[in-house]
């Protein structure tokens, strides 16, 4: 990934040098789990631990495998290096290089699920002051981008916690379903290696075995951890887009900070855009772009190819720093966001009451007028205010059918703003789950 999108914790895991610290740390706990089991002499597997603190040469490492073309086994060419053949003699006994490759792979995965999990926790938490802060400032709601009810601020920001919070459980759920480990041998029969070596090395790198692999362990746990980034990426693309809208000239209801010397354009010195929340939309589909290839990672060769392998170099790392990045901005964006409230009921009495419709028709109808008539004498007032730019009170008030069903002070009291926000704290109670108080 470029650095323009990526946070060094996240890099780090993907570095060279990370992976093959890793590398190291499964063959050593290997040789202890084998020395135990008296495979391999007890000096053996405690000289593998004399380069526990050598700082593997990767470009050394390359050089042997320019001529190798085998990457695990250009790996324990140079560990020998560090300790002796002679006492690298017994390293991978019985193991194969997917048993050090998958095992190392879900390790990377688990750790950057644990740091996806934090940044998740940074964007619910923001989601959720803001949620809070507005929890009654009311603003419409809007359907196909039209003008529909009233609905709050505050019940916005809860919808998207909501979304973010499913979206964290089912991380919860894709991190302990990559977290295993297999250290079986060539096509995962234990032939050359007993099973307790595995168990040994899954404690260690705080895996559990996998029940059964065959020479890799199974994608389709993978695919589910990418879909899973997926998902998270396009609720970070719905909220992104919510925030687009909200700052467009014709609504501004809210738009991104704009910072002390930031410039919105290279032509346009007026101009505030929102940067970052259409840079977020980008990034989600970045991440997206993995889901497809995971899936197809799925379908292999008999008990192993290496179709798969290709594919993870690329996506691993680079779904895994993006959602990462997009994350944190995120967070950012939520805690910076600036609202207006005085647009929002600018923007909502625009058509001058004309989103109180469904009150009026609902009236109508437990007055006894029939369903069908009740909405045509509600819509043929809805459009003079559409189409004349009247005041749809005004236009009920001098229907004479309307009011023949309905009395003045019945059609005023369809107008009160408070009847849509009844139960604000009802819905903040389902979401938080803390009767709706902060």
């Amino acid at each position: 990934m470029i650095p323009r999108y990526a946070r060094p914790e996240m890099v780090a895991i993907w570095s060279p040098e990370t992976k093959f610290r890793i590398w190291y740390e499964i063959e050593a706990h290997a040789c202890d789990a084998q020395a135990d089991l008296g495979v391999i002499p007890r000096e053996n597997a405690e000289a593998v631990w004399k380069a526990k603190d050598v700082e593997f040469d990767v470009a050394r490492i390359d050089e042997i495998e320019a001529v190798t073309k085998h990457d695990v086994i250009a790996f324990l060419t140079h560990l020998a290096e560090h300790i002796g053949a002679e006492q690298a003699r017994f390293v991978h006994q019985g193991m194969t290089s997917s048993d050090v490759l998958d095992t190392t792979l879900n390790v990377q995965l688990v750790r950057a699920a644990d740091i996806l999990l934090a940044d998740m926790d940074k964007v619910l938490a923001a989601l959720k002051k803001r949620a809070y802060e507005h929890k009654d400032t009311v603003r419409i709601g809007r359907s196909h981008g039209i003008h529909a009810e009233p609905t709050t601020m505050g019940l916005t920001f809860a919808r998207f916690y909501a979304e973010m919070a499913r979206g964290r459980e089912r991380l919860l759920r894709a991190r302990e379903e990559v977290a295993t480990g297999a250290i079986s041998g060539a096509v995962g029969t234990f032939a050359n290696i007993d099973p307790a070596v595995e168990e040994h090395v899954c404690a260690k790198m705080g895996l559990s075995p996998e029940p059964i692999s065959t020479q890799v362990i199974p994608r389709d746990r993978h695919a589910m951890f990418f879909a899973t980034l997926g998902v998270i990426a396009s609720s970070i693309e719905n909220i992104a887009i919510e925030i687009r809208h909200m700052q467009r000239t014709e609504v501004l209801e809210a738009e991104e900070y704009f910072s002390p010397g930031q410039k919105g354009s290279s032509a346009m010195p007026h101009k505030r855009n929102p940067v970052l929340t259409e840079n977020l939309t980008g990034l989600a589909r970045l991440v997206r772009m993995a889901v497809v290839p995971a899936m197809e990672n799925v379908a292999l060769w008999h008990e192993r190819d290496i179709s798969h392998s290709s594919v993870e170099r690329g996506i691993a790392p680079d779904a895994t720093i993006t959602l990462d990045f997009a994350l944190n901005r995120l967070a950012g964006v939520i805690e910076k966001l600036v609202v207006y409230p005085e647009n929002m009921l600018k923007n909502m009495n625009k058509f001058k009451g004309l989103v109180m419709s469904q009150r009026v028709l609902l009236a109508l109808t437990q007055a006894g007028v029939s369903r069908e008539d009740a909405y045509c004498l509600v819509q043929r007032n809805a459009m003079k205010v559409w189409e004349q730019g009247a005041d749809f009170k005004t236009e009920l008030l001098g229907d004479a059918e309307v009011t023949a069903a309905l009395s003045p002070a019945e059609i005023e009291e369809k107008f009160d703003l408070g009847y849509h926000t009844k139960h604000v704290d009802t819905i903040f109670a389902r979401v938080f789950g803390e009767n709706g108080a902060h």
